[in-house]
């Protein structure tokens, strides 16, 4: 590459799907152009919205903005797999509409990644709770061990704090089977390619949380597709799927969750205590009571075992 075209060339392409997002858009583009780093691309995808998201999109004429402008709704799988297509930059970082990006977002996650610290940077988030506008900080893990080895169980992703390396999402990209879940599946498919994770201390995002993200209808779909993605991620690994993590009686739990402990313990070394007996805790049964100090008392000495 030339040194003109170097110039020319965006270092980190953020990709923002956008569908219905009148009344928040504005604050997450306005916090991506206000970015400490500059050398960017921002690339929208109004994806065919009844409301006056497209309107407000229109307003910002920052030469760095790329809009693609859908008369029809594609869903948000369809428009990033087209944005992740249209992106120049060595890096993809992922912003959603209705999420505000700290200022030193992508300066802080590009230093990581420039000094080949990672593949996947994320970050600690500040949670919003739109109803009652009430923010609290994120539980997040850090290292990739643990990041990598909890992906049995859940994403340990946010996604509007991932910044990663263009070359993975062009390969992998999202897959339209896996909806509700297609972030997670990512990120899964990535892991077992052994791309290193990482997700810095700060809190680097704000996410916003609805009520419409806790509806019944809502959290059935996420359960069956995420059931889906953890198959997927044991197959991907190797892993044995009778080891998936579901609640078991306790006799039958320990030979089991141990078994997977191990597995992958022996995959991503480094996995610490914590993470083995929050893995743990996924083979009990979830209820308060009389029982609680002992089998809180049994995923410690699981975590301990597996941490030998």
């Amino acid at each position: 590459m030339s040194a003109q075209a170097a110039m020319t060339t965006p270092l980190v392409s953020v990709i923002m799907p956008a569908f219905k997002s009148e009344k928040y858009i504005g604050q997450a583009i306005e916090s991506i152009l206000a970015q400490t780093h500059t050398h960017l691309e921002l690339l929208i995808f109004e994806d065919g919205s009844p409301d006056q998201t497209r309107s407000v999109i229109n307003r910002y004429t920052d030469p760095r903005i790329v809009k693609v402008l859908s008369d029809q709704n594609q869903g948000v799988v369809y428009a990033r797999n087209a944005l992740i297509d249209l992106a120049k930059g060595k890096y993809i970082a992922l912003m959603d509409a209705d999420d505000i990006a700290d200022p030193m977002r992508l300066e802080a996650q590009l230093r990581v990644l420039e000094n080949n610290g990672c593949d996947v940077c994320g970050s600690a988030q500040w949670v919003l709770d739109d109803a009652t506008q009430q923010v609290k900080k994120s539980k997040d893990k850090f290292s990739d061990a643990d990041l990598r080895a909890l992906l049995a169980i859940y994403c340990t992703l946010c996604n509007s704090a991932v910044t990663a390396r263009a070359e993975l999402f062009k390969r992998f990209k999202y897959d339209t089977t896996i909806l509700t879940s297609e972030d997670y599946y990512l990120w899964v498919q990535m892991a077992a390619a052994g791309a290193r994770f990482l997700n810095l201390r700060e809190r680097l995002v704000t996410y916003r949380q609805y009520p419409a993200q806790t509806s019944s209808v809502h959290l059935e779909k996420f359960k069956r597709s995420t059931i889906e993605v953890q198959k997927r991620y044991l197959t991907l690994l190797g892993i044995d799927l009778s080891l998936r993590p579901e609640p078991l009686p306790w006799r039958e739990r320990w030979p089991v969750a141990l078994t997977l402990l191990c597995a992958l313990k022996g995959r991503f070394p480094g996995m610490s205590y914590r993470a083995c007996g929050e893995i743990y805790a996924r083979f009990q049964y979830r209820r308060s009571g009389l029982w609680t100090p002992l089998t809180r008392l049994e995923r410690a000495f699981a975590a301990w075992w597996a941490n030998r």
